[in-house]
């Protein structure tokens, strides 16, 4: 501890100690004890206390009967079980008798302030930092603190019942680590005292009638088990594994959740699935007594493992696809999903929990589909997957909802009427469906899935978040659909769909509704970039009202439609797809500059994300030389750069570097990153001397941007100066040019406005600079360790430990006028 802080330490636990004194808040203190933290991990414990009797003062002055802040004795407890994690300083606080009357009977315990849940929780806390070594095991069990952390587990308090329970885990593994873990043999009667408490509580929770204190038992085991990998684990299951199954036997499964977590934390154990302590059997036997909508989630879990019985991943399989089988079979479906998958006969029990209620059926189906989405990706999915029939009963599903399915019994009817409208279904149905597009399936399935996802992009009544998953889906499978052979133009298939599908996207992009003209312009901007380039595509689009719509868009009352409408433009214009009709205010077919009227929204608009999206269109057209760029590249640079530096936008001033990092290379003839959309590639300029290719950056002041943004008062866009102009300095480090004589005062006079500029005067421009005064600057700066300054957190002065101290003390008025730090 440095002697500015120790002089203020004495000071401040006075204060704290203090029940008058006004306490400070609870994020100060907490700041306090990760101090402590760092100096006791750092040095020791002992030496602390003896070179500041203060702390210990505070720790022996919470303990007289007085009105004292839960939150300070929460405080103090958690400061005594972090000192006495070494267990010299526990030695010497137990002299004193400290630790038991903070952590005893005799201490909070008995008192009013064990009320406040922060006093039980800073108590909790404390423990579990002072249970480190064998001094601490013993002093649990002579202060009767295990006992109290069991009655905690059943905490009002979640935190606290929590941290109970990890406290426990906690315990456990620490009693363990010496005797155990060289005997895996070894029987739990011959395991240290507090673990045998610990375990004999487990199991009279499991057996008791009561769901909660189960629950406890199997949130403890959970934990272990996810946590503790040493052999004496598989002894602690073997003991308690016949009490765990027993719980199968109830009707209903108490707390089937708690089960479900603790079966997979044991499946997922290394010491444990590779034993044979009955693991299997007892999963078998669980998926088969919990109800569908309990056994979803271990069945899921099942399949996920790496190693795993065959027969159990297809019981675990059956049980996840039950659902979608009912489906199938109340809509008069091909055979069902189950023919190849033998498991359960839970059909029955599928079938009454999709029939019970609305809410039953909407909540299983929504798992189900969402289980098998997360599923689907994975390389230990069943094999063979699938694939038709569970595309055949998604698309059954969206037609349920749409109402636009024939029900073949009252199952089907139920089922209909359960569905029809739900969006939370819609959307479930409609992510599964596009994760479906990774694999193939027969081709009347797939122009069933078109017809679905048309069905529900043209409807009236497709809210706006469906429609939005719906244009998700349906580019995801366009994306797969098998391209024409010898060519990347779309199948024929496919083709026909998009020309059923581009006359209802003007309607779209005509909504009322701002999020669906903002999903119809982000679904077009991805086919645009994808297929952009087809001939099938470009005909189809042309032949549309869309290009029109979207320039519409560009001044769109939403700024969110804005954005989009700006990217889709930057796409259609890269493409060659913008197109506008004679009119009287565009004669012959002239149309107005596009890059103009981005310029202007870059300029006027009053929202961050039209302007963040017009640099980003302009960033890719200086990358892939679009043709109104390439006209007068240099003033196009000028222009956006000039408007960029006077945004207020941190975000458009940071894209502004960007854009000047891409001219940048391409002037030096490094070329940047490919668009692989790109129209004309940008060619790298010829061999030339470094004085002549820096010029042009001179000319549209890319300097004078960069050395602005490098005193930006938003990091981030300082940081990216400060890396533009590392690079650039890399660049010209072998240049040697000549130094004419008016050069050094000039190098003197940006030297001077760059100082000026980083004291907040940023009122005078630098002008043209010539490349040698360029060169000299950067040499001259410490541009290292300016980006070194810019990585430190801004904070740093505040965060430090005496400026904590000295903030904590100016809230009581204990510091002189000069002396705090407030900020």
């Amino acid at each position: 501890m440095d002697p500015e802080c120790s002089q203020l330490l004495p000071a401040l636990c006075s204060v704290l100690a203090d029940p008058r004194q006004p306490v400070t808040d609870d994020t100060c203190l907490e700041k306090l004890l990760d101090w402590f933290k760092t100096i006791t991990e750092a040095g020791s414990s002992l030496l602390l206390l003896q070179e500041h009797p203060c702390l210990l003062g505070l720790l022996c002055h919470v303990l007289k009967p007085q009105d004292l802040s839960p939150r300070v004795l929460a405080f103090s407890l958690r400061l005594a079980g972090m000192l006495a994690a070494q267990e010299d300083c526990f030695q010497y606080l137990q002299q004193g008798e400290l630790l038991p009357r903070l952590f005893g009977e005799a201490g909070p315990l008995g008192g009013a302030a064990w009320t406040a849940p922060s006093v039980r929780s800073g108590w909790i806390q404390g423990l579990r930092s002072l249970a480190r070594h064998p001094s601490a095991l013993c002093f649990l069990a002579d202060c009767g603190a295990v006992d109290t952390i069991f009655s905690l587990q059943g905490d009002s308090s979640l935190f606290v019942a929590s941290a109970a329970g990890q406290l426990l885990v906690h315990v456990l593994g620490l009693s363990l680590q010496g005797p155990a873990e060289g005997h895996p043999g070894l029987q739990t009667g011959d395991w240290p005292v507090c673990a045998q408490k610990i375990v004999s509580h487990i199991e009279e929770s499991l057996r008791s009638a009561a769901t909660p204190q189960i629950t406890q038992a199997l949130n403890v085991l959970t934990t272990t088990f996810g946590h503790c990998h040493n052999p004496w684990t598989q002894v602690l299951w073997v003991r308690l594994s016949p009490l765990v199954a027993r719980l199968l036997e109830k009707d209903p499964v108490p707390a089937a959740h708690s089960l479900v977590d603790l079966l997979l934390s044991v499946a997922r154990s290394p010491v444990l699935s590779s034993s044979s302590c009955g693991l299997w059997e007892t999963l078998a036997q669980t998926l088969s007594h919990l109800s569908p909508t309990q056994a979803g989630p271990l069945a899921l879990g099942i399949l996920k493992l790496q190693e795993c019985p065959q027969a159990l991943r297809a019981q675990a399989f059956a049980v996840l696809l039950q659902p979608l089988t009912c489906v199938l079979e109340a809509t008069a479906q091909a055979p069902g999903l189950l023919d190849s998958w033998d498991g359960t006969g839970g059909a029955s029990v599928t079938v009454d929990t999709l029939l019970a209620s609305k809410a039953a059926c909407v909540g299983l189906l929504c798992r189900t589909l969402a289980h098998l989405e997360l599923l689907q990706p994975l390389p230990q999915r069943p094999s063979p997957w699938p694939q038709a029939p569970l595309l055949g009963a998604t698309v059954t599903i969206l037609r349920l909802c749409s109402g636009s399915a024939t029900p073949a019994s009252d199952a089907g009817g139920h089922l209909c009427a359960f569905l029809v409208g739900c969006v939370r279904v819609q959307r479930a149905a409609l992510d599964f469906l596009g994760t479906l597009s990774r694999g193939t399936g027969p081709r009347e399935l797939v122009t069933q899935v078109f017809a679905v996802l048309l069905e529900y992009l043209t409807s009236p009544d497709s809210s706006p978040t469906v429609l939005k998953k719906a244009f998700q889906a349906t580019f995801r499978w366009l994306q797969s659909s098998p391209e024409t052979p010898g060519c990347s133009d779309l199948d024929p298939h496919a083709q026909l769909f998009l020309r059923e599908l581009l006359p209802v996207l003007p309607k779209r992009l005509c909504s009322p509704c701002w999020e669906v003209r903002d999903s119809g312009l982000e679904f077009l901007t991805q086919m645009i970039g994808r297929w952009g380039g087809q001939a099938g595509f470009r005909r189809a689009l042309l032949a549309s009202e869309v290009p029109e719509l979207t320039e519409q868009l560009l001044r769109d009352p939403e700024s969110y439609v804005r954005a989009s409408a700006v990217a889709a433009m930057g796409q259609l214009s890269s493409q060659g797809l913008r197109v506008t009709p004679a009119s009287p205010e565009h004669p012959g077919g002239q149309q107005k500059s596009l890059l103009a009227e981005l310029l202007h929204i870059l300029s006027t608009d009053s929202e961050g994300f039209p302007r963040r999206a017009v640099m980003h269109v302009f960033t890719q057209w200086l990358r892939d030389g679009h043709a109104d760029v390439a006209a007068d590249t240099e003033r196009f640079v000028a222009r956006v750069l000039q408007v960029a530096s006077q945004d207020l936008d941190w975000e458009v001033r940071a894209q502004g570097l960007e854009l000047a990092l891409v001219f940048l290379e391409q002037t030096l003839g490094r070329p940047s990153s490919h668009c692989p959309y790109a129209v004309t590639p940008p060619v790298a300029a010829p061999p030339s001397p470094l004085a002549q290719a820096l010029r042009p950056l001179c000319r549209v002041q890319l300097f004078e941007f960069a050395f602005r943004a490098l005193f930006d008062c938003d990091r981030p866009v300082a940081q990216k100066s400060c890396d533009l102009l590392l690079f650039l300095r890399a660049q010209t480090a072998s240049y040697s040019g000549p130094q004419g004589s008016g050069s050094v005062p000039e190098v003197a006079s940006v030297e001077a406005a760059l100082q000026r500029w980083q004291a907040g005067d940023q009122g005078q421009p630098l002008g043209y600079l010539e490349p040698e005064v360029v060169v000299a600057v950067l040499r001259s700066m410490d541009l290292e360790g300016l980006r070194g300054a810019l990585a430190e957190s801004s904070d740093r002065v505040e965060k430090s430990p005496q400026s904590l101290l000295q903030d904590m003390l100016a809230t009581v008025g204990a510091l002189g006028e000069d002396e705090a730090d407030c900020y």
